[in-house]
């Protein structure tokens, strides 16, 4: 799709009935996030989901789907050396069914695990930028990459990803330049989340796509239900924009 110029639609899913309309609208890859940590358990971050969590969402959304591209989220601390990534990944395609994993940081433990993962048959998104494992680290959800070492840091670490055996990589709370600089920067997918329209792709949380996350909706968001009267049509009208570039929209971006 990225050599053909088709724009990849992503969305997150954490359940069977909703699974099922994101393949009914021609979703193109669902994605199980630990944001179900804040959307789904009420969670103030992504911090407190487990693997455990993380196994039976994914389970049951892969029960509605058929041909869709099923991503599961390594939680928190999953990722801490490569024995647990190799673990988690092994849990998440046998017992969840998912078809590939993602996986936050570019560190080198983590380089080291996208291979490892690979080497085993284990699909790997990698996922850089505002990275919602690190919020403690960043002081809160702040964009990434915004002073001119920030950025080449994180063009380096998506030619490490793609190098170490990503196949797609999520780029996620970064300037819109940024992002595109990127996404000509290496050969696999991106998939931005609040990155601009220059990305191969585009993915969104459900629930804030769908206007009913409690509190303020994130900036590189919109409310594709308002004026629509299902979740069907809303979800419709979403794949119908990103696949179009009519969304995201300047006022979605950073700069």
């Amino acid at each position: 799709m990225k050599a053909e110029g088709r724009r990849i639609v992503m969305l997150t899913a954490y359940d069977a009935s909703f699974a099922w309309q994101l393949e009914a609208a021609g979703v193109d890859v669902a994605l199980v996030g630990d944001s179900l940590g804040m959307v789904v358990q009420g969670h103030r971050s992504t911090l407190p989901v487990t693997l455990d969590h993380m196994v039976y969402h994914t389970s049951i959304v892969a029960r509605g789907l058929n041909a869709t591209l099923l991503v599961a989220d390594l939680p928190f601390m999953a990722d801490r050396d490569v024995a647990h990534m190799l673990e988690a990944g092994a849990r998440l395609v046998g017992e969840g069914g998912a078809a590939m994993v993602k996986v936050e940081g570019a560190a080198p433990h983590i380089l080291d695990g996208i291979q490892a993962l690979t080497v085993r048959a284990i699909p790997v998104c990698a996922h850089l930028g505002l990275t919602p494992q690190s919020v403690h680290k960043f002081g809160g959800f702040r964009i990434q990459g915004r002073e001119e070492e920030a950025a080449e840091r994180l063009v380096k670490e998506a030619l490490a990803v793609e190098a170490a055996g990503a196949a797609i990589v999520v780029l996620e709370g970064i300037p819109t330049a940024l992002g595109e600089r990127i996404t000509q920067a290496i050969s696999i997918p991106t998939i931005g989340i609040g990155a601009g329209p220059h990305c191969d792709g585009q993915v969104l949380v459900l629930h804030d796509m769908l206007g009913i996350t409690p509190g303020k909706r994130p900036k590189f968001s919109k409310d594709f239900l308002a004026g629509r009267d299902s979740v069907a049509a809303a979800i419709a009208a979403y794949v119908q924009d990103v696949r179009s570039g009519a969304f995201p929209a300047p006022e979605h971006g950073f700069n």
